[in-house]
């Protein structure tokens, strides 16, 4: 009897705070795996923000080159006499 009474009481605390105590802390541990490696996770928004620059960058790129095909365009268009 003083067995089961000192398996209970180990470290000063019941076996049911200690079970449940467990179960938080591995709840936690698969909330936070989830929340950084998961679909919706912190290293799929880095990605996407890494994607929303380099789309910005190639958008920009892209204006560029169409004012450059305009400023052509127009110079050869004032060239052409039939126009």
């Amino acid at each position: 009897m003083a067995e089961v009474q000192e398996v209970e009481t180990l470290a000063g605390l019941s076996l049911k705070t200690l079970l449940v105590t467990t179960i938080g802390i591995l709840l936690f541990g698969i909330y936070l795996g989830i929340l950084i490696y998961g679909e919706n996770s912190l290293t799929v928004l880095k990605q996407l923000k890494e994607k929303k620059h380099v789309l910005l960058k190639e958008g920009q790129t892209l204006k560029n080159n169409n004012q450059e095909l305009q400023k052509e365009f127009f110079e050869l268009k004032q060239l052409d006499p039939n126009s």
